[in-house]
């Protein structure tokens, strides 16, 4: 076998064979530095594939459909994504306590500014029972955070800004937080505004227009969701108002098991997401080559073929409840300890359908931090919307408290 064969085989099972590989959040280091340029280079030329592009709204920003999701955890992979022609990063100050920012910075130094564009979002204190800001946040405080992720990115600016997983029409128009992205906007620090959203969609949403100042809002939005219908009313009557839409959890968890033994197809989830011409672009969490490509594949075209729509009842038809969360919150009233069961949920799906484990542990840490006392209940109130068994996922993932952080960088 001649040295090019084996280069061509190397290439072929990196960008074939890594979802195997690399699905655990630590597998892409185990590779030696030749073969992961290999792989990217192998990777890139794979990709050279039909785009499309939507504007992000009246921001003017133009990108192709398909975005790079925050769960990858080597450069490498983004490098690859970059390369192939995808240019939107989105992150956030609190993802991996900082490293993933500073990854993308290593990521884009040197290219042209124009050549990508980034995401970041920045995370205040929250009250979890009431979904309003705490009275200690203030215009000055998010200004300092922010201040930290343009060091750790590398930036002179960000091309969208947000406040990050607000849940009610009160946190979106909090004054102090308002003023401070405003303000950032006009120093040309950021491009445009927006919020995140996981929960209680439609008013966040609605509530974005109802600003006059906000940009864009990245949501959840997946075939899987219990109040779909008011979800996607909300982001017609936003596009219709020129707010950018970025769609996210379009995956819907992965899995349909914890066991991870039945996928949900990924390509028709997305299709899915992506066949709503109001979703400007998605971000899903591809941490493969393999995935990566797929994912670019899905805009040679969107429409969901029979077998697709098949696919998508799978894991219903069979009784799988899945690890998607549609972070309803009716949950923490039942709940006797008023435990914030959505973010323990979020944290199971990152743990056990996107195998990150260390923003499974950031998701869960607050409520870590003050305990978790299902364990000591005879009975579980909760009746979840999804159908989880509430008690037994808490007491399962709250054991990841016990592993170190930095085992989990």
């Amino acid at each position: 076998m001649s040295d090019r064969d084996i280069k061509t085989g190397r290439r072929e099972f990196l960008r074939m064979g890594l979802a195997g590989l690399a699905g655990a959040a630590l597998a892409p280091s185990i590779l030696s530095a030749q073969d992961k340029t290999a792989a990217a280079e192998g990777a890139a030329a794979a990709t050279e594939r039909k785009f499309i592009y939507r504007t992000l709204g009246r921001t003017g920003l133009r990108m192709p459909i398909v975005s790079i999701g925050a769960q990858a955890q080597d450069p490498v992979i983004f490098k690859a994504a970059l390369d192939a022609g995808l240019t939107h990063f989105d992150t956030a100050e609190n993802y991996g306590r900082g490293q993933h920012e500073t990854m993308i910075g290593e990521v884009v130094k040197g290219r042209p500014r124009d050549s990508f564009v980034i995401t970041t979002k920045v995370y205040q204190p929250l009250d979890q029972k009431t979904g309003f800001f705490r009275s200690n946040v203030t215009a000055e405080g998010f200004i300092s955070v922010f201040e930290g992720s343009l060091k750790r990115l590398g930036l002179d600016y960000v091309d969208i800004l947000e406040m990050h997983a607000v849940s009610k029409r009160e946190a979106v128009l909090f004054e102090p937080v308002l003023s401070a992205l405003d303000k950032l906007k006009k120093e040309g620090k950021t491009r445009a505004i927006g919020v995140s959203v996981h929960t209680n969609e439609p008013e966040v949403i609605d509530a974005v227009v109802e600003s006059g100042i906000l940009d864009v809002v990245l949501t959840s939005y997946n075939f899987r969701q219990p109040h779909l219908a008011a979800v996607q009313a909300s982001i017609d009557r936003a596009a219709k108002a020129g707010i950018g839409i970025v769609a996210m959890k379009t995956q819907a968890g992965v899995f349909w098991d914890k066991e991870r033994k039945n996928q949900i197809n990924m390509k028709a989830a997305l299709k899915w997401a992506l066949s709503n011409e109001n979703i400007h672009t998605a971000i899903p969490g591809f941490t493969t080559f393999e995935q990566m490509n797929e994912d670019i594949s899905v805009m040679e075209d969107l429409a969901l073929t029979d077998a697709e729509k098949k696919d998508l009842q799978l894991g219903m038809l069979k009784g799988l409840e899945g690890l998607y969360c549609s972070q309803c919150r009716r949950c923490v009233d039942q709940c006797a300890n008023h435990i914030d069961i959505p973010s323990v949920m979020r944290s199971f799906m990152y743990a056990y359908g996107y195998r990150n484990l260390a923003q499974a542990k950031d998701t869960i840490r607050p409520v870590l931090d003050e305990g978790v006392p299902c364990a000591d209940c005879a009975a579980c109130s909760v009746k979840c919307t999804m159908g989880f068994d509430v008690r037994n996922r808490v007491c399962d993932i709250a054991r990841i408290g016990q592993v170190p952080d930095d085992f989990l960088a």
